[in-house]
């Protein structure tokens, strides 16, 4: 984790409270890393969401294929190959 240079003030209600420190105990952690998580896991991974979406989009395209020697030619077209 890269170093934390902010700090953010929140609020919680107390059951709130007791259920994240009972869960950090737990898991050996603090209350923080666990909200940094969530944080992490929920707003911050868009990204990898966006990208396996678009791997996903170009998976299910219906592109024209040739045949499979014709293909391996081109594809080692340039390539030093016996």
């Amino acid at each position: 984790m890269s170093t934390l240079t902010r700090r953010v003030q929140l609020l919680l209600a107390p059951h709130q409270y007791k259920r994240l420190e009972a869960l950090a105990r737990a898991r050996g952690t603090s209350i923080g890393a666990l909200i940094r998580e969530a944080i992490e896991k929920l707003y911050l991974q868009s990204d990898e969401k966006e990208r396996l979406e678009a791997v996903r989009s170009l998976a299910n395209l219906r592109l024209p294929v040739g045949e499979w020697e014709q293909m391996e030619r081109e594809s080692m077209r340039g390539c030093d190959v016996d």
